[in-house]
């Protein structure tokens, strides 16, 4: 069996880092911009499993920024998606461009 290389596991977290900020810059649907944003925070969470794999297996660092991140990311995801669901009943439309005559 081959073992996989932490360049292999880079490779794919760079290429997910690269694709979630083409699809936050390319993109106007607010819901198409927060998936891209919880795909370049999995790619930071795949690098510190890899690294914390291979570089210091002794130690839980990694894991425990890892876990940090993913709570952070399920709060942002929940206060985003409010903020969607408020616009959406606002301006029946989840683009960008609407967000900007926002009512309060």
């Amino acid at each position: 069996m081959n073992e996989i290389n932490i360049t292999d596991i880079l490779l794919v977290s760079t290429a997910l880092f690269f694709v979630g900020v083409y699809g936050f810059f390319t993109r106007r649907n607010m819901i198409t911009m927060l998936m891209s944003v919880e795909l370049i925070l999995n790619s930071v969470n795949i690098n510190f499993v890899a690294f914390n794999k291979y570089l210091f297996p002794q130690n839980l660092d990694g894991i425990f920024f890892t876990i940090f991140i993913i709570t952070i990311a399920a709060a942002e995801a929940a206060v985003a998606i409010a903020i969607i669901i408020n616009m959406y009943r606002s301006h029946h439309s989840v683009d960008v461009e609407d967000a900007t005559d926002l009512k309060y």
